[in-house]
């Protein structure tokens, strides 16, 4: 039997859509209004579930101070309140696009690595406004 925790955060960041070796129409085609010069912002939610035995002592799969530290140290100090393009060499340009699905792979490699032993990622989920998000489950 194994035990899921969810815990959400909160950070603010901005991003730009655009391909430079794509032309001026084939951006705006393709990414719309998220091509628009310098970028745009959100106000992102993001949800980590993990997986695991809960200890007997405590109760828990993991202690919370335990997780939120490593959530902050491996995701929001990179992200928060930073223009993702320019903030993380990943989504550089030329590079991979700053989409919600390329944020939560990116999230999930990681999470995954800094987590204690008998601790497992198993879900996340980030949405940028209240009517998009992407979803990454384990298995």
């Amino acid at each position: 039997m194994s035990i899921r925790l969810i815990r959400r955060y909160a950070f603010s960041a901005s991003h730009l859509y655009r391909r430079p070796d794509w032309s001026e129409e084939e951006n705006r085609e393709k990414f719309g209004m998220c091509a628009n010069l310098p970028g745009h912002g959100h106000n992102y939610r993001l949800w980590v579930q993990v997986a695991g035995q809960p200890d007997p002592e405590t109760g828990f799969i993991i202690n919370l101070e335990t997780l939120d530290e490593i959530v902050k140290e491996q995701v929001l100090s990179a992200v928060d309140h930073q223009h993702l393009n320019h903030a993380l060499a990943e989504f550089s340009m030329g590079k991979a696009i700053p989409s919600s699905e390329n944020l939560v792979l990116w999230a999930r490699s990681r999470l995954e690595k800094a987590l204690p032993e008998g601790v497992k990622l198993v879900a996340l989920r980030l949405f940028e406004d209240e009517s998009l998000g992407a979803e990454w489950v384990a298995g």
